[in-house]
């Protein structure tokens, strides 16, 4: 068939007609049908396809519909056996009660947003508030909420956003402070700065040129632990003539209190200088029992006490590492080493208490020690001149960190201290979130206590204003106050609660840039946890509720603030587990950690098995649920479902995902999970 032409001739004034020729082919019109008939879907197959895309929801459909239940009977299971059922009070407090009270209110909110979203309501608050009030004349569910509206633009947003403003300065300062500890620490590593000796190092062949130490082991019901750490104190390479190790047993247990007692004896008759001390009045918890054994008259004789809590295990060279730095230092009153830890991959919970803790050892306790020398003492793995200790005023048992109140009142007095990186301690991580969570309660608690009591000696002392500056605003208001403050409040608080004022919304940058880069200096001190960003992104928020409410019990008196419970323990670095962390530590050429090939060691091996199988053979404590962890829970999604509605991305995933984390650590499904 010859093609069919056809001719459009455009006229416009002042123009040459224009004319477009265009030419059809009968043929490509054939082949243009045929295209489309082979496009077209004949009923049969649009029938087909139906049925499998209705297959595929109701898989899925499915699927949710098990996971869901799945996890709604584990939460059942997990309220129904908890602990906590038995003593509901103990969960009643005044955060909890806020924290209820805060979630019914957002549930409402909730709902209300709901019906003006099914009802076609500009959910924009600007255009419902400028609709005239006779267009919802009639309307009372319109009415009330353009009133709220209205209320909300005027009264309510102005308050939160000065708050939330507040809270972003915090955030900004502390973030600086990060980022300042990261340079020093970069610093330090880049011009290879470390603590040197000034005088040469003892006499090996004259035993009277080393120094007179006091080595305390001071527990309290440490059954899974107690055998290893007398016996890696009992290991420490030193003269025997120059050395005291006091096991220090605060235990109420009598059993235990005999079993101990003959570990010693074992030892002593071996030719160790060792001696057991139990305290008839037991009080002022780990200060109290120090300040005991460091009454005894034979302490005059020693001019070091090292000091290990019951699960460290120092290496034989310890000491040998430690003492010189006092040697032609007079001023030196405290030399701190680094823990190591023997089951950082035991679970999720220790692999992310492992980044916190690798980063304060690395960057906060070495930049402080090196450049102002002066940092917190951690309690243990370190060795202070008793000098020292008696002029600050020894022990005291007036707060839960004795540790820090000493370390405060020695620099208060002119006493300088170093840290060694290099030299490390094995010891071992709480398992489980509960124990974990009463660490960090006392950790939070103790410093807002101490800050109250010291603070007039602050101000009087003759030490400069900067050292004076630098230990009120930085050690206590910075690092110990306002951290835990605004990360519970700015993240847990406002952040859902400018979902439903959306005139204080918090900008991006505050919620996803600069925690993720925070988060991203805090790894690099283990930079094998970078997998874990997210998650400790999440957890370290999920753990300021604890932290907030430590802080303010501490600050105010309340009585929880002077809680001790002793970090249940697990015996991990016994066994095989040491074994095992002692070849891969000497592989590569790090920690020198010494074992026992005699048959003393193996005598002790066999101790520890049989104490883990008489303490396996006990009842577990059962997983907890923990109430405010799950109102949070609550909170966080119900603020993400009304992200949702605002079509708000980054809000939505941060509130999503921090809401599922604080309900994972509300039914205690992060650390270790009893059968």
């Amino acid at each position: 068939m010859a093609p069919s032409s056809v001719v459009v001739t455009i006229d416009k004034p002042g123009i040459n007609n224009i004319s477009v020729l265009q030419i059809s082919s009968s043929e490509n019109d054939s082949s243009f049908n045929s295209a489309d008939k082979q496009k077209t879907a004949s009923p049969k197959q649009f029938t087909y396809f139906i049925v499998l895309r209705a297959v595929k929801a109701i898989i899925t459909l499915s699927w949710l519909i098990k996971v869901l239940k799945s996890i709604f009977l584990s939460i059942t299971k997990r309220i129904a056996l908890s602990p906590n059922q038995d003593h509901p009070r103990k969960s009643r407090g005044k955060l909890y009660i806020f924290l209820k009270a805060f979630l019914v209110i957002t549930i409402v909110a909730l709902v209300i947003e709901l019906i003006a979203h099914f009802k076609k309501w500009n959910l924009t608050n600007l255009i419902i508030v400028q609709t005239s009030w006779e267009e919802v004349e009639g309307d009372v569910v319109r009415w009330c909420y353009m009133g709220w509206i209205s209320f909300r633009a005027r009264y309510i947003a102005p308050v939160v956003m000065e708050l939330s403003k507040f809270c972003i300065v915090l955030f900004l300062i502390q973030s600086f402070d990060r980022l300042v500890l990261c340079i020093g620490c970069f610093w330090i590593k880049y011009k290879n700065l470390k603590p040197e000796i000034e005088e040469s190092g003892f006499d090996i062949e004259d035993c009277s040129s080393f120094p007179m130490v006091l080595v305390q082991v001071p527990m309290c019901n440490e059954r899974e632990v107690y055998v290893q750490s007398i016996a890696a104190a009992c290991q420490i390479d030193w003269p025997k003539d120059r050395i005291l190790i006091q096991v220090l047993d605060d235990s109420d247990d009598g059993v235990l209190q005999l079993l101990i007692k003959d570990e010693v004896d074992s030892w002593r008759e071996k030719g160790v200088n060792i001696v057991y001390r139990h305290r008839f009045i037991r009080t002022g918890y780990k200060a109290g029992n120090l300040k005991s054994a460091m009454s005894c008259d034979y302490v005059k004789d020693y001019e070091f006490v090292a000091i290990f809590d019951a699960d460290f295990t120092p290496n034989p060279d310890f000491l040998k590492l430690t003492i010189p730095h006092f040697k032609g230092n007079p001023e030196l009153g405290l030399v701190q080493a680094r823990w190591s830890y023997v089951n950082k991959d035991e679970n999720l919970l220790t692999r992310l208490q492992n980044i916190n803790l690798s980063f304060h050892f690395e960057v906060e306790q070495q930049v402080n020690g090196f450049f102002l020398n002066f940092f917190g003492f951690n309690g243990t793995a370190g060795v202070w001149r008793i000098k020292a200790l008696e002029d600050s005023g020894g022990w005291l048992e007036r707060t839960t960190v004795e540790d820090m109140d000493i370390a405060v009142r020695a620099h208060l007095n002119g006493w300088k201290f170093i840290y060694l990186n290099d030299v490390r301690v094995l010891c071992e991580l709480p398992e489980s979130y509960e124990a974990y969570k009463k660490q960090q309660h006392r950790w939070h608690s103790g410093p807002m206590q101490l800050f109250r009591l010291c603070l007039p000696a602050v101000i009087k002392s003759k030490i400069s204003i900067w050292k004076k500056a630098n230990m009120i605003f930085l050690f206590f208001l910075l690092r110990k106050l306002i951290l835990p403050f605004y990360s519970f409040t700015l993240f847990c608080i406002i952040l859902p609660l400018t979902m439903f004022i959306p005139e204080a919304e918090l900008p991006i940058w505050v919620i996803c840039y600069i925690p993720i880069f925070m988060s991203l200096l805090n790894i690099l001190p283990a930079p094998k946890s970078f997998p874990f960003l997210v998650p400790y992104l999440l957890f370290e928020n999920t753990m300021s509720v604890t932290k907030f409410n430590a802080m303010i019990s501490g600050l105010f008196q309340l009585g929880s603030a002077y809680e001790w419970v002793v970090t249940k323990k697990t015996g991990r670095s016994s066994e095989s587990d040491l074994l095992a962390l002692v070849e891969n530590e000497a592989s590569i050429g790090k920690d020198k950690i010494l074992r026992r090939h005699s048959e003393s060691g193996l005598e002790v091996l066999s101790k520890m098995k049989e104490q883990k199988d008489g303490v396996s053979s006990k009842n577990k404590n059962k997983n907890r649920i923990y109430r405010k962890e799950l109102a949070l829970a609550l909170l966080l999604l119900t603020a993400a479902a009304r992200s949702l509605l605002l079509a708000h991305g980054v809000h939505f995933y941060f509130l999503l995902f921090q809401g599922l984390a604080f309900l994972i650590v509300g039914l205690d499904l992060i650390g270790e999970q009893v059968k």
